[in-house]
């Protein structure tokens, strides 16, 4: 179950807490550095993963817990 502030998994239709985060830039329209993030729960990161990994767009995947501390450590700096 989630609530407002919950982050929630990018796969269509699916309402379930998120758990990773996947980085992601179109080298066609991003500069190198830019950071585009779909979030995923247990289930869809595979299949989100691969979405973007065929394209050639998929740069990271982290747990969401370890993306968030590595922010808020970059925000303090």
């Amino acid at each position: 179950m989630s609530d407002e502030t919950t982050p929630i998994c990018s796969a269509k239709g699916c309402r379930t807490a998120a758990v990773w985060v996947l980085a992601w830039n179109n080298p066609k329209i991003h500069t190198p550095e830019r950071r585009k993030t779909w979030l995923a729960c247990e289930e869809h990161r595979e299949h989100l993963s691969q979405f973007l990994g065929v394209r050639g767009f998929l740069k990271d995947v982290v747990r969401f817990e370890d993306w968030r501390a590595a922010e808020g450590a970059r925000d303090r700096s």
